[in-house]
């Protein structure tokens, strides 16, 4: 505690310039002899602390002071920043408390030249307090409850250990051991609903490199053909040694893609300017599902807006 203590004090007075001894022991609940006993320890250590009485004075750190420069280069002092703002971007409150410690701490300002926001567009507040939620409980090791809404529609109360929350591809996930089936599963984030922590401790670790060590995951390869009306599509999503140019102006594309219902939404999202070559099986799925949306859409709703558009 009295570790933390010293280096909380540290950093304050190097980002606030001064502070009193009364107001540091009011900050950590402990008394103005305890912060003079600390001040004697950071000033034994080489920190180069000093008080300054009379009107105006107070406790301060000597100007120009940088504490660590000899621990970290300033280019693994300028990544670890980078990525603690990644962090933060996400709205991790330790990952912003940190990135200001650390940047005050290096005498560095925070770097504004990256900026990252892995949540989807329009995402609103109650994701983040998911997020916050899924975070605590990998960090605390509590069990937690959920409902989960699988590929197949059917949604299903789960009691979970969860281990690691994961970024792949274009979602998050968390890795975890279900109870209810008895072997560790990935659950896609967007799927979960009613996040709720236990009391139960978790007991299992996560393995490293979870993704890399998937190999039960089905891979298939498909061919597409899409207009050159795609090209934005093209770019955003396809490496180049996954397309070939064609001389109509389109393209071929050949990609690997985990098996999974996912995949027949992302080639409706393609819409009509794309289509599946192969396997065959799925462009039977495609022509499936294309005949049940187009029976879907002739058959009036209750609930949709008639009349013409205005």
């Amino acid at each position: 505690m009295q570790i933390n203590r010293l280096f909380e004090i540290t950093y304050l007075l190097i980002e606030r310039g001064r502070m009193t001894a009364a107001e540091l022991a009011e900050r950590f609940e402990v008394s103005t002899r305890t912060i003079y006993r600390d001040l004697e320890i950071l000033s034994g250590a080489g920190i180069p602390v000093y008080t300054d009485r009379g009107k105006g004075g107070g406790i301060r750190m000597m100007e120009q002071f940088v504490l660590g420069r000899s621990l970290l280069t300033e280019g693994e002092q300028d990544r670890l920043l980078a990525g603690l703002q990644g962090l933060s971007a996400l709205d991790v409150p330790e990952a912003k408390a940190a990135l200001q410690k650390l940047a005050a701490l290096f005498g560095r300002p925070q770097n504004t030249w990256l900026e990252v926001d892995l949540s989807p567009w329009g995402d609103g507040a109650d994701k983040q307090v998911q997020f916050s939620l899924l975070q605590e409980a990998v960090q605390c090791r509590r069990v937690i409850v959920f409902d989960y809404f699988g590929a197949n529609g059917v949604a299903s109360r789960r009691q979970v250990e969860p281990l690691k929350l994961l970024f792949k591809g274009r979602g998050w996930y968390l890795y975890g051991f279900c109870w209810q089936r008895q072997g560790f599963r990935l659950f896609k984030c967007g799927r979960m609903r009613r996040v709720e922590l236990t009391g139960e401790q978790v007991t299992r670790e996560a393995p490293d490199m979870i993704f890399s060590n998937a190999a039960s995951i089905e891979m298939i390869t498909l061919r597409l053909h899409l207009d050159a009306g795609l090209a934005y599509r093209v770019y955003d999503e396809f490496p180049p040694e996954q397309v070939e140019r064609l001389p109509d102006g389109g393209f071929l594309v050949k990609m690997q893609a985990a098996a999974g219902e996912w995949v027949f939404s992302f080639l409706l999202s393609l819409g009509p300017q794309a289509q599946v070559l192969g396997p065959a099986w799925v462009r039977e799925g495609m022509q499936k599902r294309l005949e049940q949306m187009q029976k879907a859409y002739q058959t009036p709703h209750p609930l949709a807006d008639e009349g013409k558009k205005a």
